[in-house]
């Protein structure tokens, strides 16, 4: 039986103004071992967006453009996301979408589309700082820009 490559995802999301214009990046790695076997980078954008919903949004289309049910990485440089996957969403949803000071629930279109679209994988999410000189996040920043760059004046 074959092994299955291993998926990293490196998501970000960029916005000039905040609100304003804005773009998402993402690089999608299938891995065996330290050799690359495909890698593939998605982005786009939006005029009039926040950062927030595109460092969402980045992660959501990555994780929809996987072909099949995998076990995958998604490495972000957004504690907002980290955070909200991993510590709140499942305390937004037992409380209906409600923070835990009664208050809706920022952005819960795209972290109800997040929950629907990793819900098909197992994943792994991992926080990276930003900017700090990793390959893979400068790439999917450049990526989050080229998305963002039809949008801007």
């Amino acid at each position: 039986m074959p092994v299955m490559p291993e998926i990293f995802i490196y998501t970000d999301g960029a916005c000039s103004g905040n609100p304003g214009p804005g773009g998402w990046g993402a690089l999608l790695i299938a891995k065996s071992g330290n050799e690359i076997l495909k890698s593939r980078e998605l982005y786009g954008g939006a005029a009039d967006t926040t950062n927030n919903r595109m460092e969402l949004t980045a992660a959501i289309e990555s994780l929809n453009a996987l072909e099949r049910a995998s076990e995958v990485t998604v490495v972000t440089d957004s504690v907002y996301v980290k955070d909200g996957i991993s510590k709140w969403l499942h305390g937004w949803k037992r409380n209906g979408w409600k923070t835990a000071s009664k208050k809706p629930v920022k952005n819960d279109d795209l972290w109800r589309a997040l929950d629907v679209a990793q819900a098909r994988h197992q994943v792994n999410w991992e926080w990276i700082k930003g900017h700090d000189g990793h390959a893979e996040n400068e790439l999917a920043d450049g990526l989050a820009n080229k998305g963002m760059a039809p949008f801007k004046s």
